[in-house]
């Protein structure tokens, strides 16, 4: 029986999709947004010097979060925040120093993440966010997640900017869908996985337009914390949900073992 168990622990690499994962995921793709901007505008790096400097830092990460055996929040987290500050500057990148514009980029990035998802489930047979029983499972698990927040960085741009809603229009759009997607999930029978891979896209603009609002002056709306500064209050909350993560996990564990 405890082999049985050991055995169960080490294939669930995963975390459980709770109300906690989505504020985690919020803070750490908002996180990603300003950390990006720090980067490459803030430090004026670049918009493709940063993206390579993110690229290999996502890549060193995700290596580690391979060889795991188990879910390791501190790992986990650290590859979605690479994949959050990389989509930044891989989205500014394409849209304006490529000059494919908003409408473009995203475009070409739902693209992308379709055909992963697509790929994924004739493979695998399978597009489960919260079991993954193979190396090759992950590897299409978080490469939709990097295609997914790089698009939502895209989607936000082309809402706020060329959509004609602004930052606040914007907002109240991408809130509304949230809303919706949260009823249908439950109270319709639409896939639990289509709609994963819905919120995961637009809570990314969200993020987005809550980093605006810590890091635009007054006069804009804002609480002119600055990129280095709202990058530093959002590490700061990750970390304490990171840390009560992990804390009941242990005890999770525990009791299975028991």
């Amino acid at each position: 029986m405890v082999s049985l168990l050991l055995i169960q622990i080490k294939m669930y690499k995963l975390p459980q999709i709770t109300l906690a994962f989505w504020v985690m995921k919020i803070c750490a793709t908002t996180l990603g947004e300003t950390g990006g901007d720090h980067l490459s505008m803030t430090m004026n790096i670049g918009y493709a010097m940063s993206s390579v400097i993110l690229i290999g830092f996502f890549l060193i990460i995700l290596g580690i979060q391979l060889i795991t055996n188990k879910y390791q929040p501190v790992i986990y987290w650290l590859v979605i925040l690479a994949t959050s500050t990389a989509g930044t500057t891989m989205s500014d990148f394409m849209d304006r120093s490529l000059g494919l514009g908003y409408a473009s980029g995203s475009a070409i990035l739902f693209t992308c993440l379709v055909t992963t998802l697509i790929i994924w489930h004739f493979t695998e047979k399978s597009l489960s966010v919260t079991n993954i029983r193979s190396r090759r499972a992950e590897i299409f698990y978080w490469t939709a997640i990097l295609f997914s927040n790089t698009l939502g960085t895209a989607l936000g741009d082309y809402l706020a900017d060329d959509s004609g809603l602004g930052f606040s229009g914007g907002a109240l759009l991408i809130g509304s869908l949230l809303l919706i997607i949260v009823l249908l999930y439950y109270f319709s029978k639409l896939s639990h996985i289509v709609l994963f891979w819905l919120a995961f896209v637009l809570t990314r603009p969200f993020g987005a337009t809550f980093g605006d609002l810590l890091t635009k002056t007054p006069s804009k709306g804002g609480l002119d914390f600055g990129t280095l500064g709202s990058s530093m209050v959002l590490l700061s909350i990750l970390t304490v949900l990171i840390i009560a993560t992990t804390i009941n996990l242990k005890k999770e564990r525990n009791k299975e073992l028991l």
